[in-house]
C-alpha cells in the first residue's frame, strides 16, 4: 500500500483580492501537477473511466486552458486538448505545464487592476480569468485525485 501524503492546507494569502486569487490558483496548480508527477509511465495514459480521461490528458488540457486565458493562444478543438502528445513522458507533460504557469504568471505580474483585461490581451477582466482558471484547475485536480488513486493508491496533496 502506498504511503499517504499529508494534505496541504489551503494557502495563507495576503488580504487583497489579487493575492487571494493568485494564491489559490498557485495552490491548485501545484496540486494538479503533483498528482501527475511521478505517476507510472505505463498507467499515466490509461483511461480508467468511460470518458477516456487520463492523467496526462487532464494536465495537457489544463495547460491549454492556461495558454488560452493568459497567453492568448487559439484553441481550434477543445476536445483535442485532452490528449497528450504520443511521445511525451510524464516528466515532459509536467514540465510543459510548469513552463506555461511561469509564462502566465509573468503576464499576471504586469497587471494590478482586476477589472481590466489580462495584460496584453483583449479579454474579459483579469478577475474573470483568474476565477475561471481557479475553477478549471480545481475541477480537474479533483479528477486527477481520483485517477491517481485508481492507478497506484496515491492520495493527498
Amino acid at each position: 500500500m502506498p504511503a499517504r501524503k499529508r494534505d496541504t492546507p489551503p494557502p495563507r494569502t495576503g488580504g487583497g483580492e489579487i493575492e487571494t486569487l493568485r494564491g489559490f490558483l498557485d495552490y491548485l496548480r501545484d496540486s494538479i501537477a503533483a498528482k501527475v508527477e511521478g505517476a507510472p509511465e505505463s498507467r499515466a495514459r490509461t483511461a480508467l473511466v468511460a470518458s477516456g480521461t487520463n492523467l496526462l490528458g487532464l494536465l495537457t488540457h489544463v495547460t491549454w486552458v492556461e495558454r488560452w486565458i493568459f497567453l492568448g493562444e487559439t484553441v481550434a478543438r477543445w476536445p483535442a486538448t485532452f490528449h497528450a502528445d504520443p511521445g511525451a513522458t510524464v516528466a515532459d507533460v509536467v514540465e510543459r505545464y510548469r513552463a506555461t504557469v511561469r509564462q502566465a504568471n509573468e503576464v499576471l505580474d504586469r497587471g494590478t487592476d482586476l477589472a481590466a483585461p489580462v495584460p496584453g490581451r483583449e479579454s474579459r477582466s483579469a478577475r474573470w480569468a483568474l476565477t475561471h482558471m481557479i475553477e478549471e484547475t480545481a475541477r480537474h485536480a479533483g479528477h486527477a485525485d481520483i485517477l491517481r488513486e485508481l492507478i497506484d493508491g496515491s492520495t493527498g496533496r
